[in-house]
């Protein structure tokens, strides 16, 4: 996500770091696990494999997990933190999680063989964040039950939405290149990476600000004020990626990028890490859309009030996915609509086969099973299977990729997530034979 919402993102600063041999031998010693593991042939074919699915060319669905609640999965202390660095550390939990999904949840992952060090890019955001009243269950846990605070209500309010500036800090960029050079560059490539795929969710937003009651009550009673809060979020959007763009700060996520809700962003039709342009614009990427909120909304009021202002954004990118959590069987007319749509969100409240039949086969569908199946008091590996297969007979014929995400909770049974990944990955493999 480009923005969190619940809060500022604050200025890259450039801090002195010093790290200890200690710590340094512990990030080299997760680096050469990585680079091993990066280096395997099963990487590629992996790629492949997802290039060929949103390519409309699918050898089988494929498989990824993602949004894990990573606070309940250690086993055996592999995710235990052991730098006492804060920039190490930093680095050794993003190592340790993607060794440890390699190791027991892999599905369809691809790991690079480089470490990634991001450009000091900063934005001011959007003028405005949530001010929430929060309760919790567990507090180990980031998933979190919130109550939004109003702050916009009248036209006047929107002026609280600020358009955003885009900084580039070349001097703290550098630093943290040296920084990662020092640390990895013997052993595996450091890549200086910059924005890539941009999460565009106007509703996810306006909500937050506004409250969910009175949004959905808001489109009916003050219709205008709604329309001109979205057109408002949008031209913010639109100004901060002019922006990236006229500042070369745009990445490629034609590559192991997680695009939209979904999977992977590997394609044929964009360029490629190999033949990267010099400045990367919009038409080079993926974008992607969803207004999560309305899922109780009519089709006509959904294109009214956000899919119809989203055309702007949406028109920049060279292909497009749509949705997340809201179902959108009711709605595939509209999503006709949307230029150069590649992929759609196919939650685990949406009828896959009343989707499949309202867009056809030139689609790709992100098939998300629901996670519920893993927090409950018993799991059930039958019925998880029993799920995925219902899924994949609902989509027969069709391109689908199988996304487990959102997972808030699995009992602190991590298990029972290990197995869900290879149950999925038996059965997607038994598509091909059946």
């Amino acid at each position: 996500m480009l923005h969190d919402p619940s809060h500022y993102t604050p200025i890259p600063a450039f801090q002195e770091t010093t790290v200890s041999s200690y710590d340094r031998d512990i990030l080299r010693g997760l680096a050469e696990k990585k680079v091993a593991i990066g280096s395997l042939p099963v990487q590629k074919e992996k790629a492949d494999l997802w290039r060929k699915l949103n390519d409309l060319k699918p050898v089988r669905p494929m498989v990824w997990i993602n949004e894990i609640c990573w606070n309940e999965m250690d086993f055996d202390d592999e995710l235990k933190l052991c730098c006492e660095g804060e920039w190490a550390r930093e680095q050794e939990i993003l190592l340790r999680r993607e060794l440890y999904q390699w190791n027991h949840l892999p599905a369809d992952m691809v790991i690079n063989p480089w470490m990634e060090c991001p450009k000091a890019i900063h934005s001011t955001d959007f003028g405005i964040v949530e001010e929430t009243a929060i309760a919790k269950t567990d507090d180990s846990n980031d998933v979190v039950s919130r109550q939004f605070i109003v702050q916009i209500e009248k036209m006047a309010d929107l002026k609280k939405i600020k358009m955003p500036v885009v900084v580039y800090d070349e001097k703290v960029t550098a630093y943290r290149q040296e920084l990662f050079d020092q640390v990895f560059r013997d052993i595996l490539p450091v890549k200086t990476i910059g924005q890539s795929h941009i999460w565009f969710t106007p509703w996810d937003f306006l909500v937050r600000w506004t409250g969910v009651e009175n949004a959905m009550f808001g489109l009916y009673d003050t219709p205008e004020l709604y329309h001109v809060a979205v057109d408002r979020l949008v031209d913010a959007w639109m100004i901060e990626l002019d922006q990236f763009e006229e500042q070369g700060l745009l990445e490629l996520d034609n590559t192991n990028t997680r695009v939209g809700s979904g999977g992977y962003g590997y394609i044929s039709s964009l360029p490629s890490l190999e033949n990267s342009p010099d400045i990367v614009k919009p038409s080079d990427m993926w974008g992607c859309s969803n207004a999560q909120i309305f899922s109780g909304v009519s089709q006509e009021m959904h294109w009214e009030f956000a899919l119809e202002h989203d055309m702007r954004w949406l028109k920049r990118w060279g292909v497009n996915y749509y949705g997340c959590c809201e179902p959108l069987h009711n709605k595939t007319e509209i999503l006709k609509k949307i230029p150069n749509l590649r992929k759609v969100s196919t939650s685990a409240w949406c009828d896959i086969a009343k989707t499949i039949d309202g867009l056809g086969s030139k689609i790709v569908y992100s098939v998300k099973p629901n996670p519920a199946i893993l927090a409950g008091g018993d799991w059930s590996p039958e019925k998880a299977r029993a799920d995925i297969r219902k899924a994949l007979e609902a989509g027969e014929g069709a391109c689908m990729e199988f996304i487990m995400k959102d997972i808030s909770t699995v009992n602190y049974e991590p298990h029972r997530l290990w197995e869900w990944a290879q149950i999925a990955m038996e059965e997607v493999a038994a598509v091909r034979t059946r």
